[in-house]
């Protein structure tokens, strides 16, 4: 969502985006071909019952964020944070360490050059993406 808010903030002349909370809880994000890999490794290598998480294993704060996705747009205008507005739950990191262990995988794409080509997908792929309404905003 973020990045189709800066995206078309951009090219609509927008001055300024709305983002919910105070920018501070912090995620974990892997870019879906790293998904992929690892849903992979796991049905070929992975034959516990235990659960295991796929991620980065690196955190970033949705303020922070946003201002990569500014950033990588070439958005030019304001980012105000609605605090009135939930933040969500405070920190999501995954602890990927037995991923790593029980077959190997290692996140390879970096969040900036995840994001780089997830805009660029965006981009190239607009009039085809397609809005979804929700009756409740998902929270980030």
């Amino acid at each position: 969502a973020l990045i189709r808010k800066c995206v078309e903030a951009k090219q609509q002349g927008i001055p300024e985006i709305v983002c919910w909370g105070d920018g501070s809880p912090t995620r974990d994000f892997l870019y879906v071909e790293d998904a992929a890999e690892g849903i992979l490794l796991a049905t070929e290598e992975y034959n516990s019952s235990e659960p295991v998480n796929l991620g980065s294993g690196a955190e970033i704060s949705i303020r922070d964020l946003v201002q990569k996705i500014v950033n990588l747009t070439g958005y030019e205008g304001g980012i105000a944070w609605d605090s009135s507005k939930p933040n969500g739950q405070p920190r999501r990191c995954l602890d990927v360490s037995r991923a790593k262990q029980a077959f190997g995988f290692e996140a390879k794409t970096e969040l900036e050059e995840g994001l780089r080509h997830t805009i660029d997908w965006f981009i190239n792929n607009q009039s085809s993406v397609r809005e979804v309404k929700f009756e409740e905003p998902l929270s980030a």
